[in-house]
């Protein structure tokens, strides 16, 4: 049995507000960097990105695939997200689907299904489509029994399956009589499993994190670690569906949920951000501008909930929050995630570390000693420990984590001068 580290929810360069390094080549390097083992191919209902998928890619005997001539040993497995927007019930739904497919034939049928009812996939790499969840998964089967769809970001306002602006207040209300073919959601980075575990509706379905990246070095700030007999699509399948007890998800990689865009409530433009029960103080209505504030997505978990806050089952994968290195480092030193002293750091430490979740997760504060300076290590200490304060992200705006006060940061940077 070994581990393997997977990110199966991002987009390819023919989405909208994508880079254009989203392409296989860079996604295969950056996987590398980050630690990851498996990741997606994305988007592969788009005609043009799918045209690069069959020249470029080679299916493995694993059932998995990996770039021709590659160098490094990235794997890539077929998913695509989808935006459903339809009405049910009297009301418009707008749901994210995250679907896989085990080979590029079955893509080739799927995504003729969904052209021959009128979808436009020309569009963009997430296309919009007039049809209902429980129909894509329909249509998914029909494609091929391996296939597998699983509901992105399950909270998020806008869209998502249990979105407070347009989705269900059940699994069954969103997929119907396919709702047997359901096995796992996705947390989104608003939400962490302990959200997840208050609702007994979700015992049943495997809890995932993925990055949904729109730029390369996004990739692995959500992920899921599989625990398999040997890397393989019907392994990774089993884990998804906790069909065997010898391939499961061993843990999940998280966000902490409070540096999510949708955490709290509020009116971005108001530049109003609520608690929950500041929100239900006001009755939901901004106190600047009158109009309904949007309803975030600890509300939301709250409002559907079943359990307290703090309830542990006893049959779940634990789970591990962190931020993204380049985060760590930019915090530390007080510069800008993209400036070249930051750039100079990472690739320093990766250079003795070997890749970022490696660092992250399973150094000591003693190997990380010897890597960088102290003002980093013990931002990497305090994340581990999960001491740090985050002003929690709200409609639309990410968190934004504090790791250190200015006197605090001034302190380890004497400490590194002496050293020196």
């Amino acid at each position: 049995m070994a581990e393997y580290i997977t990110d199966l929810h991002y987009h390819s360069k023919y989405s909208r507000a994508v880079s254009r390094d989203m392409d296989l080549e860079h996604l295969s390097v950056v996987a590398d960097i980050k630690g990851l083992h498996v990741v997606t191919a994305a988007d592969f209902t788009h005609p043009a990105w799918f045209a690069e998928l069959k020249k470029k890619l080679q299916l493995k005997s694993n059932g998995l695939y990996q770039l021709k001539n590659q160098k490094i040993c990235i794997h890539f497995m077929l998913t695509s997200e989808i935006s459903c927007i339809y009405s049910q019930g009297g009301k418009t739904r707008r749901i994210h689907l995250v679907v896989i497919m085990p080979t590029l034939d079955a893509v080739e049928k799927f995504n003729g299904l969904l052209v021959s009812e009128g979808a436009n996939v020309k569009s963009d790499g997430r296309p919009i489509v007039g049809m209902s969840a429980e129909h894509i998964v329909e249509l998914a089967q029909q494609a091929d029994k391996d296939s597998l769809v699983i509901p992105a970001h399950i909270w998020t306002p806008w869209f998502s399956m249990f979105g407070s602006m347009s989705g269900f207040d059940t699994v069954e209300e969103c997929f119907g009589k396919q709702t047997k073919n359901i096995y796992a959601i996705e947390t989104g980075l608003s939400s962490d499993p302990p959200m997840n575990w208050r609702l007994s509706q979700l015992d049943k379905y495997s809890i995932v994190s993925f990055s949904d990246s729109h730029s390369p070095d996004k990739l692995g700030r959500e992920a899921t670690v599989m625990e398999l007999e040997s890397l393989s699509y019907k392994n990774i399948m089993a884990a998804l569906k906790q069909t065997s007890g010898k391939n499961k998800i061993a843990y999940t990689v998280e966000f902490y949920p409070e540096e999510g865009r949708y955490h709290w409530d509020g009116h971005a433009k108001c530049k109003v951000r609520l608690s929950p029960a500041e929100t239900r103080k006001l009755k939901g209505i901004c106190p600047k501008c009158k109009k309904p504030v949007t309803v975030g997505v600890l509300s939301r978990v709250g409002k559907l909930a079943d359990r307290p806050e703090g309830y542990k089952p006893a049959n779940r994968p634990p789970f591990k929050s962190l931020v993204p290195l380049r985060e760590i480092i930019a915090e530390s030193i007080d510069q800008g995630v993209h400036t070249k002293r930051v750039t100079a750091e990472y690739d320093s430490i990766l250079a003795k570390g070997g890749n970022e979740f490696n660092i992250l997760l399973n150094l000591s504060i003693d190997e990380l000693k010897k890597m960088t300076n102290p003002t980093i290590v013990e931002a990497i200490k305090r994340i581990r420990e999960g001491k740090m304060s985050v002003e929690p992200g709200y409609d639309g705006e990410y968190g934004i984590v504090k790791l250190f006060t200015d006197a605090e940061r001034k302190k380890y940077v004497v400490k590194q001068e002496k050293l020196l």
